[in-house]
This record gives structure tokens, C-alpha cells and sequence, in this order.
């Protein structure tokens, strides 16, 4: 080998060492800056005032940082399926959310039979995935995804769903999944508060015996409801409760009460349904007409009767609600105490005694 030859092989070994010195500074310099921008992500989503604007957040900007096209959480929800209850999606980008709800637990039963062996899922051509899982292809193919990183959700051990970006540029997958895997714990620690504040609230908003809201509730949803809207009231008192009480304990005049309620749900759980004082209930119906809101009383007294259940009842119907919802509200509870003080004359019972 000639010494010209020497020096210029020795020449392009410098020059490649120096190109592969300066790939792995653009690398590092890259990782560094999608870093900060997930740093100032974080920052940012710990400064909302929920726990839910606190995901959004830092799903927008995992999403930018790692140039996906979507990031999404999704929850396994009581019947064994799973819901995308967050998403953010990059501009030109058509979410998904709407069309992913309750999707059937086949869909993702080979990711599950993975995260319950602690692995997270990669995928890197949806090509490869065509033959050894059908069912998740299809469901991938029709929005579009040709690759991802999903990453389980733990709670105490518990798989709760997971979540992923759709679409990053392959050089970044392994790099978006260690970012993923390394924002699990946060993600659940917000999933957790937001679901310990759904409880707080469901606690002082909803009648833990009935399971129908409280005044707080029903306060709530009067101020939610239109002028314009047309609105239908159902009051209604069991009858005898404190005498069941009294007679046969506060078992049995829950167990009368909830009965009740059970008759008032199958008529108008579709409404607002509130419990207002100890055997008083209400139903508020917004946007229902006249006929419907006669067919829902006739079925409740149906059912009332069939459970040997009785329970006054003054209903109202007007057009609108301009004239304001409480007042139709007492119009409805003077109705009731009329057919309240019928069933006592006909019956020739004294309300003060058993």
C-alpha cells in the first residue's frame, strides 16, 4: 500500500469519525431540547386548576415535543371495555375520542395479556401486526395510525388502561417510549385526584341512600336550565315512612324508600331526580311535553300500586320556564299535599299517629 494511499484512507477515517461526532452531538442536542420542552410541559400542566386541564395539557405538549400526531389516554371502564377519555390532536389531525368509546375488550386483549407481564407496546410498521392481531390492525388501520408507543396505566397493581402517542418519526420511537414509561406515574397520580374529587363531589351532591342528587344538586341543575324551556315538575311524598320506621325500624323504611325511588327512576330517570327532604322526592323534567310527563305519573302510580307502595304525588307541566322553576316547583308540592290530604280523608288515617 502506497503512502498517498495511507493518508487518504486515513483522511476519510477522520472525516467519518468527525461526521459520526457530529450526528451524536445533533442526537444530544436534540433529546436535550425535546427535555426542556417537556420540562416547561410539565411546569406548565402542574399550574392548572384541575387535574383533568393538568392531562390535557401535558398530552399537547408530549404530543408536540415528541412530533406525534396524537396522544390519548384511555381507561378501562365497568364492563370491561375501554374509553379514550383524553386525546390531543395535531393540527390537520381528525380526533378519534368521539369513535373510541366502550370499544370492545377484544380489540386490545393482546396489549392487556402484554402489560400484565410488565411489557408496553411498540409498534413500528402496523404492517407487522396484520396477521398476529386482526382485530387491533383494523382498529388501527381506520385512523390512520402506521405506528405507535402505548404504555400501561397501573394502579396498586391494577391495569387501568394505558396510553400512547400515535404516529412519532420512527428515529424518536425508542425515545418517546422511555418518555412515556417515565410520565406513567404522573399521569395515574392525576387520574387518582381527579377521580378522589369526582368523589368528594358525588359524596355532597348525591343522596347516598337513594343515589339520586341532593338540594345541593338540585340547586345545580335549576341554575343550568333554560328560560325558554318548557318544564315539567313531579313532587311526591311516601306516605307512612315515619310510621314504618317507628313500627318496624329504619331498615325497613330505607328499604321503603329506596323502593320508591326505584318506581320514580323507572318513569323519569332520564331527568333530574333529587331527594329534598327525609321522604320527599322531585323530579324536574326540561324539554319533556305534556303527554309525556301524564304517561311517566300514570306509570309511576303503576308501579307504586304493584309494590304496595303509596306515594302523594302533584305534578305541573308549563311552556316555558320564564315565570321561574321554583315557583313552578311549589305549585307541584301544593298539588301534592292536596292528592296527600285525599288519600288521608279516604282512608280515614290521622298523619300525626300510626
Amino acid at each position: 500500500m502506497s503512502k498517498d494511499t495511507i493518508v487518504e484512507d486515513n483522511e476519510k477515517k477522520y472525516h467519518m469519525e468527525i461526521a459520526v461526532d457530529v450526528e451524536k452531538q445533533e442526537q444530544r442536542d436534540s433529546m436535550m431540547n425535546l427535555e426542556a420542552k417537556l420540562n416547561e410541559g410539565f411546569r406548565i400542566a402542574l399550574q392548572q386548576e384541575t387535574p383533568s386541564q393538568t392531562l390535557e395539557v401535558l398530552l399537547e405538549y408530549m404530543g408536540k415535543a415528541l412530533d406525534g400526531e396524537r396522544t390519548y389516554i384511555f381507561e378501562r371502564n365497568k364492563s370491561g371495555c375501554d374509553d379514550n377519555t383524553y386525546e390531543w390532536a395535531a393540527d390537520g389531525i381528525t380526533p378519534q375520542k368521539d369513535n373510541l368509546q366502550n370499544l370492545p375488550a377484544e380489540v386490545c386483549a393482546n396489549w392487556y395479556r402484554n402489560f400484565r407481564i410488565g411489557r408496553h407496546i411498540v409498534i413500528k410498521k402496523l404492517e407487522d401486526i396484520q396477521e398476529s392481531d386482526p382485530l387491533q390492525y383494523e382498529n388501527l388501520k381506520r385512523q390512520n395510525i402506521h405506528s405507535l408507543v402505548v404504555v400501561p396505566l397501573y394502579n396498586e397493581g391494577e391495569i387501568i388502561g394505558f396510553y400512547g402517542i400515535d404516529n412519532p418519526p420512527e428515529k424518536s420511537l425508542d425515545y418517546a417510549s422511555d418518555m412515556l414509561q417515565i410520565m406513567a406515574h404522573f399521569i395515574i397520580s392525576s387520574l387518582k385526584q381527579r377521580n378522589l374529587i369526582r368523589k368528594l363531589k358525588e359524596m355532597s351532591y348525591c343522596d347516598q341512600l337513594t343515589q339520586i342528587g341532593n338540594r345541593y344538586a338540585m340547586n345545580e341543575y335549576i341554575s343550568n336550565l333554560q328560560n325558554e324551556q318548557c318544564l315539567g315538575s313531579v313532587y311526591c311524598d311516601v306516605t307512612g315512612l315515619k310510621q314504618i320506621n317507628d313500627q318496624k325500624g329504619h331498615s325497613a323504611g330505607d328499604k321503603l324508600l329506596t323502593d320508591a325511588c326505584e318506581c320514580l327512576k323507572k318513569s323519569f330517570g332520564e331527568y333530574g331526580l333529587f331527594r329534598i327532604g327525609g321522604d320527599e322526592l322531585l323530579a324536574i323534567c326540561a324539554e319533556i311535553s305534556r303527554e309525556t310527563l301524564w304517561q311517566g305519573v300514570m306509570q309511576l302510580k303503576k308501579d307504586l300500586q304493584d309494590k304496595s307502595i303509596y306515594m302523594a304525588i302533584g305534578d305541573i307541566w308549563e311552556k316555558n320556564s320564564l315565570n321561574g322553576v321554583e315557583r313552578l316547583i311549589t305549585k307541584a308540592e301544593k298539588k301534592m299535599y292536596k292528592d296527600k290530604a285525599a288519600y288521608y280523608k279516604k282512608y280515614g288515617v290521622d298523619r300525626r299517629h300510626p
